[in-house]
Order: C-alpha cells, then structure tokens, then sequence
C-alpha cells in the first residue's frame, strides 16, 4: 500500500494529504498541535475519537472506533499520563489502561491492514541511571525510575508489539520517545501537571498574592530535558511521511537543565521575586534526563527549532491569558 501513494521524488515517503488518518489523543496538548500540522500538509480527512464516545482501553470500543473511521494511517498519541504525584498515587490504573489502549489499537491495526501506525512511547521507559544523553539502544538496560516505571513499561511494551508484528506480519509501524513537553495548551492542573506548567503556575499564583515564597519537589539537583509542543509535532509528522524502521527514535531538542535553574528561569520570567523552597521529602524522580538526538535528524531530518526561553515566554503568555 506504501508504494502506491509514496510522494514524487522520494520512493520512501508517504504523501500524507490523501489519507484517512486517526489521531488517539487528537484532542489533548499534543495532540492538538499533531492535528493542526497535518491540516498545514493539506490532510483533510483526519480523524480524532473523543474519549467519551470510545474508550480506548476497552477492545469493543476499538473495533468500532476502526469500523466507524476506516483509517489509512493511525498516528497513537493518547496516554493515560501525569506527573510525579499521579504516578505515584495511580500506578496501577496508569499501567493497565495504557497496556490496554496500545494492546487492541495495534492489534485491530494489524487485523485491518492499516497502513502504518505511529506509537508514540516515553522517555520515562529509560532505565533510572542510563548513560547521559539517552541513547535508543540502552533503552533496555536496566529499569525505570520507580515513581514512574509503571506507566514507563507499559508504553515500552508497546515497542516489543510494533517490533514483533512487523517481524511475523510485515506490519508497518514506527515507535518514537519524545522527552517532556511543554508550551501553550499544557495541562496546569497541580494535581497531574508536569514540572514546567506546575512551576509556572506557582511563580504567577504567589506573584499575584505577593507571597514570600513557594515551595517545590526534591532537592532541585536533578536535571530535564524539554521540548515545545509544536517541535514535537512536527517531528511527529515527519516520521509519520518519512520514516519506517524497526528501531525506537529518541525526539527531543538535545539539552538539559537543572530543575533548581529552571525554577529561578521561570520565577524570573514570570515577575516572582520571592524565595523557593525545596521539599527534600519529596521524590526527584529520575536523576538526569537528556536525549541523543540524531538518530531523528538521521532518518527524517528532525531538528528542534523553538528556544527554550522563547518557548518558556510563550507558555507563561498562554497561561496568563487562560487561567
């Protein structure tokens, strides 16, 4: 089916505008920013199913969601997904139903012939003391950072499925490990956000209120790497048109920086003058984070492009005006 409707010039690239293509997870923060990139390619027939209509974790729901949208293309963005305290408060609802959603999407794929699915995993499936910057082929050595090594295994496993079907059936799929996003639209919800919207949410809340302080997980000694959300979905996309290899494709923008410095950048950014307390009780989560990136600019020319206090300037802008 590939070869049918490759692009002119470039025998291994899928023309994107005239296929039916599901996003999972079209309407979340990525999702919404994969969705539009595609409509900039010209792709009209993009599909989001809504969580209300087809839970994704139930294989009925899947069937017909197949049945109703008849996709040429999956790309799988959803996840069940939080930041160190839902984790640790949800291991067990965040392991199941995303081995669940990965489980049946893929299957259901494969049965329906589905040209290509694109399986989005984590950069939380790396193991918690992995060589800095992540490389793919260490992807197995050793085990994740507890906190979050439920959620982490289950999207990895979904590595071994896409590996697996094309081994025994041919089955064209592709598995890419973004690093933490961020940008406007993110999720501000101090109960499951992650660190970059929680702080900026702090800084502005207590700026507002002109309290002396605020108070912060960890130690701020480890380390993040991050990625603005439209980065992402363009890498996405790219690899959607013009990749289709077997092995995992870190995504990221290749740097990283102590959680400490990011906190004073985004107390400083957002006006904050007072002081940041760090609740040592309180996890870190994994010790560093910074991907390897090349292996993305090698096989579908992804280089990241937006810089990180430029992007940091635009979240904070978008949270100000939608609080």
């Amino acid at each position: 089916m590939v070869a049918a409707g490759v692009a002119k010039g470039n025998p291994g690239m899928i023309e994107l505008a005239s296929r039916r293509i599901v996003v999972t997870g079209g309407a979340g923060f990525l999702g919404g920013h994969v969705v539009a990139a595609l409509r900039r390619r010209g792709c009209r027939d993009v599909f989001v199913p809504r969580s209300a209509e087809y839970d994704l974790a139930e294989p009925a729901h899947v069937r017909r969601m197949y049945a109703d949208m008849r996709p040429d293309l999956v790309v799988h963005l959803a996840a069940v997904v939080g930041g160190i305290g839902a984790n640790r408060a949800h291991p067990g609802e965040f392991y199941f139903k995303n081995m669940a959603m990965d489980l049946f999407l893929l299957e259901e794929a494969r049965l329906r012939g589905v040209e290509k699915f694109v399986a989005l995993g984590t950069v939380c499936g790396y193991p918690k003391h992995a060589p800095v910057p992540f490389r793919e082929e260490d992807l197995w050595n050793g085990y994740p950072e507890e906190t979050n090594a439920p959620y982490g295994l289950a999207k990895k496993m979904m590595l071994v499925q896409c590996q697996a079907y094309r081994q025994e059936y041919g089955f064209h799929s592709i598995f890419l490990l973004p690093v933490n996003l961020y940008g406007p639209g993110d999720n501000f919800d101090p109960a499951s956000s992650h660190v970059i919207p929680a702080l900026v949410r702090k800084c502005i809340e207590a700026r507002d209120a002109n309290a002396p302080d605020i108070v912060v997980w960890g130690t701020g000694n480890a380390s993040r790497e991050f990625l603005y959300v439209a980065d992402a979905a363009e890498a996405i996309v790219l690899a959607t048109e013009r990749y289709d290899g077997p092995e995992p494709v870190n995504v990221g923008a290749g740097f990283e920086i102590r959680i400490a410095d990011l906190a004073a950048l985004i107390a400083k950014l957002t006006g904050f003058q007072g002081r940041i307390v760090w609740d040592a009780s309180k996890p870190d989560g994994q010790p560093r984070r910074r991907l390897d990136v090349a292996r993305a600019e090698r096989h579908f020319g992804f280089k990241a492009k937006v810089g990180f206090e430029d992007g940091l300037r635009a979240t904070i802008a978008w949270y100000e005006k939608n609080r």
